[in-house]
């Protein structure tokens, strides 16, 4: 109950992007909930703080690190509702419930483990991840294997997709619009670039393990119904997994060689961050399916579509996999944690820790979920 009093509390800061002082109020409230007797390490670039928090010394390299992530998109309302074995609100799922979880689990065991846990926060994931994990990473933090709590209902995330941010810019020529021979629509341009990249990567009709790309916005500077537009530009994010090798492993001037050869308009990369891949097979991995089948779930193998701070870990060879707990509705206003998870999850962390501590006699795990 005390977790959960404090989720709410957490839920109701409006910790985005555009708040830096809402951001620094959750990073606080959370390592409030830690407790004194741990070394705070106090991080922040480009206006987004973070903290690494660990027990007295010198910064080891960390056996295992739980990172969390305390920031959300932008919401109507920022308030927790519990409903039944609910709790609804922005960031209920999308992490903050988790993020307090893995406090309450470092505050009851690093000191009692024979490793070095860290515990790392940050509050810029939804927007790139680069002033937190990255940044961090940067200033020489480093682990041999990391669990970040992202929503997965208690399965193991070994793999995610990769992210490219796009925009692609279209410009034409301006004339009245009762003459639009006389000129050229960029909007209508940029509508034909946009399509002809759907047609080489259509919105699948369900679940797939494909690259797909999302049309987020669309805009011109044209602000008069009887002019036509001389420019365009649309916002596309595009996730792609490790077999497309017309974005993995490109760089940013590959790639916009590349999308201006599919759409004939020019781009311009704003974020590129590879996909994830962690060894399905390795002990860790193996520990924490066997966590969560103790704990009363399969702990079978996942893959996300979405991208998350383990792209920054994995650049830097470390094993990093997503472990959360249940619920769905993120980034919507219908939002909400699994209730009935917490718990387990809150369990399954403590037994894998704890399996660290045992050596590396473990059952391997086999075949994915």
């Amino acid at each position: 109950m005390d977790l959960l009093a404090k989720a709410a509390e957490l839920i109701a800061v409006p910790s985005t992007a555009d708040r830096p002082e809402q951001l620094a109020r959750a990073l606080d409230l959370v390592l409030e909930f830690v407790g004194p007797g741990f070394t705070v390490e106090r991080f922040a670039s480009r206006g987004k703080p973070s903290a690494l928090v660990r027990t007295p010394g010198p910064r080891p390299v960390f056996r295992i690190l739980l990172n969390a992530h305390l920031d959300v998109v932008p919401a109507g309302v920022y308030e927790a509702r519990r409903d039944g074995d609910r709790l609804y609100g922005r960031g209920a799922q999308d992490m903050k419930v988790a993020a307090l979880v893995m406090a309450d689990v470092f505050r009851e065991l690093a000191e009692t483990l024979p490793y070095p846990l860290g515990l790392q926060l940050v509050t810029d994931e939804e927007v790139g991840g680069y002033d937190g994990t990255a940044h961090q990473l940067a200033a020489g933090v480093s682990a041999d294997f990391v669990v970040i709590g992202e929503q997965s209902g208690l399965r193991v995330v070994t793999e995610s997709k990769g992210l490219c941010q796009v925009r692609l810019h279209a410009t034409g020529v301006s004339a009245h619009a009762a003459y639009p021979w006389l000129g050229d629509n960029a909007l209508v341009t940029l509508a034909g670039a946009v399509q002809a990249l759907l047609r080489r990567y259509p919105v699948p009709a369900a679940e797939k393990w494909a690259t797909t790309v999302n049309v987020a916005r669309i805009e011109t500077a044209n602000t008069a119904y009887n002019q036509v537009p001389a420019d365009a530009t649309a916002w596309l994010d595009i996730r792609f997994p490790p077999e497309d090798t017309d974005f993995n492993g490109r760089t940013p001037h590959e790639i916009v060689a590349y999308l201006r050869s599919v759409t004939g308009v020019a781009a311009e990369v704003d974020s590129l961050g590879p996909p994830h891949h962690a060894d399905p097979d390795g002990a860790d991995v193996a520990r924490l399916r066997e966590a969560a089948r103790c704990a009363g779930f399969t702990g079978e193998l996942l893959r996300k579509h979405g991208a998350a701070d383990a792209r920054f870990y994995y650049a830097r060879g470390v094993d990093t996999v997503i472990f959360g707990p249940g619920g769905d509705g993120q980034h919507g206003p219908d939002e909400y944690a699994d209730l009935t998870t917490v718990e387990p999850y809150r369990k399954a962390l403590a037994s894998f820790l704890t399996a660290v501590a045992a050596g590396p006699a473990v059952r391997r795990a086999s075949g994915a979920g």
